[in-house]
């Protein structure tokens, strides 16, 4: 039936579909730059793309005056290991609790609450009180992140448990399964690749957590960098380093949702 509901593009349509937003949006900054920089040929908020061209230049491809790094590069790592330590801290934590909070009911009655509770609280809130207890080294913005982001991770997967059919927990008792063969064998497979998908989801509060921590108390870092140079108006450095992040974070994404189709195919069969 001819319907707006059921025309589907097709892939090259998807695609062209897909990239005409970023298109608009790139004109519309070309038109407002170029009318910007034609009254006014220093203006720094609408910077042209040359001045990202040296920009990227010199802070990727030129070492510093005064450190010797190359800090697009160093920003780049030491944000990606404090997120890979926050990440997967939390990781580990959603796993374990969310799968004994749902298969267990003392352990549910225990702890759900707890961490209810603890989802329900603004990170960024605590974030003085993270400075405070464990200092203004690495640990506090590892530490942001993972009670930003374990308790969501906890309460998914722990819902996600209890969304399983009962006759599968019945079958494994009925075959002689104990409990800790019970989570092994039939609730864990079935977690795993949902708590990859919690975790693709979790990616953007995680990178607002860092770069809110690094812009507070850091040295280094891509948040740490971009707060440093607000302060000359240095759009020119600024954006490119937001659309470094974006990309990051497209590519942790993607490698996620790859690891998630070829460890876990069935899972996407289940789901058409």
């Amino acid at each position: 039936m001819r319907r707006l509901i059921n025309l589907k593009p097709d892939r090259g349509a998807s695609f062209l579909l897909g990239a005409l937003p970023f298109v608009l949006l790139l004109l519309v900054y070309l038109v407002a730059s170029g009318a910007r920089l034609a009254e006014n040929p220093n203006d720094k908020l609408l910077p042209a793309f040359s001045s990202f061209a040296a920009a990227i230049q010199r802070m990727a491809f030129e070492p510093d005056a005064r450190s010797g790094q190359y800090l697009l590069w160093a920003d780049t790592a030491a944000s990606l290991t404090r997120l890979g330590l926050g990440l997967g801290i939390a990781t580990l934590a959603g796993l374990v609790f969310g799968i004994l909070i749902g298969v267990l009911p003392y352990v549910r009655a225990v702890f759900a609450p707890l961490v209810a509770v603890l989802s329900l609280i603004p990170p960024m809130a605590i974030l003085p009180i993270l400075f405070i207890t464990f200092g203004l080294d690495e640990l506090s913005k590892v530490m942001l992140i993972v009670i930003g982001v374990a308790p969501f991770l906890i309460r998914d997967l722990s819902a996600r448990v209890l969304e399983m059919p009962g006759e599968l927990v019945i079958k494994a008792q009925t075959l002689g399964a104990s409990t800790w063969q019970i989570i092994v064998r039939v609730v864990l497979p079935q977690m795993l690749p949902r708590l990859i998908d919690s975790v693709r989801l979790s990616l953007g509060p995680a990178w607002l957590f860092l770069i809110s921590a690094e812009a507070i108390a850091a040295t280094n870092g891509l948040g740490y960098r971009i707060f440093l140079v607000r302060r000359y108006l240095a759009m020119d450095v600024i954006l490119p380093y937001v659309a470094w992040i974006t990309l990051l974070a497209f590519l942790i994404d993607f490698l996620l949702r790859l690891l998630n189709a070829r460890c876990f195919p069935w899972l996407a069969r289940n789901a058409r």
